[in-house]
C-alpha cells in the first residue's frame, strides 16, 4: 500500500496566528518526503532478503530501523497539522480530564516546558494504563514514544516548525502554538 501525503493549504492564508505561508510551505515539503521516503522503505522492505539481519550492517536490518522514523515522521506530522486551527471547542469530558491534571494552563505549560528540552516532538496524551493526561518528549519522531498513548496534542518542536518565522526563538514558537490549537481536534482524538 502507498501511503499519500495529505495537504493542508487550508492552514495557508492567514488561517493560523504567527505561522506565514512561506513557513508552512517549507514544513509541508518537509512532511512529504517523509511520506515518500516511507513508501520507498517499504517497497524496498518488499523485496530485500531478510535472512541474514545483522546488528553491525545488513540491508533489511538497516530498512527495520529506519522505518519507524519515516512512519512517525509521516504520521506525527499529519496529527501536528490536524490539531491546528485555533478554536476553543474543549469538550466536557478533556476538560474534566486537564482539571483532574491541574487545568488547562498547568497542562500547557507544561508541554511548552517539555518542548523546551530540545528538538523533537511534545505530545499531550492520556495513558490507557492510568487514564490520566501525560506529557511525553520525543526525539527522532520514534525514540521515546511510550506505548498505550492515546495522542491528543501534538506539537512539532523541530527547528524547521518555527525557522522561517521565529529563527531561533524557539519559546515565541511555543507561545504561537498554543493560540493556534485546535480544541475541537484535540476533544474529538480525547473522544475515541
Amino acid at each position: 500500500m502507498a501511503y499519500t501525503a495529505k495537504s493542508y493549504d487550508h492552514l495557508k492564508g492567514g488561517a493560523l496566528k504567527g505561522l506565514s505561508d512561506a513557513q508552512l510551505d517549507q514544513h509541508f515539503t518537509l512532511y512529504k518526503g517523509y511520506v515518500t521516503k516511507l513508501n520507498e522503505i517499504e517497497e524496498k522492505l518488499a523485496t530485500v532478503d531478510n535472512t541474514k539481519p545483522n546488528y553491525s550492517f545488513n540491508e533489511y536490518s538497516e530498512l527495520k530501523r529506519r522505518e519507524a522514523v519515516a512512519f512517525n515522521g509521516s504520521f506525527l506530522h499529519e496529527l501536528y497539522f490536524e490539531n491546528l486551527g485555533a478554536d476553543s471547542d474543549v469538550s466536557a469530558g478533556l476538560k474534566a480530564a486537564l482539571d483532574a491534571a491541574g487545568g488547562q494552563d498547568k497542562v500547557i505549560a507544561d508541554l511548552k516546558a517539555t518542548a523546551m528540552g530540545g528538538p523533537g516532538w511534545a505530545l499531550l496524551t492520556r495513558n490507557r494504563r492510568d487514564g490520566k493526561l501525560h506529557t511525553y518528549f520525543v526525539a527522532e519522531h520514534h525514540l521515546g514514544l511510550p506505548i498505550e498513548q492515546d495522542l491528543l496534542v501534538v506539537l512539532d518542536s523541530w527547528e524547521h516548525a518555527f525557522m522561517v518565522d521565529y529563527g531561533i526563538a524557539r519559546a515565541k514558537y511555543l507561545d504561537t502554538f498554543v493560540e493556534n490549537i485546535k480544541w475541537s481536534e484535540v476533544s474529538k482524538r480525547f473522544g475515541k
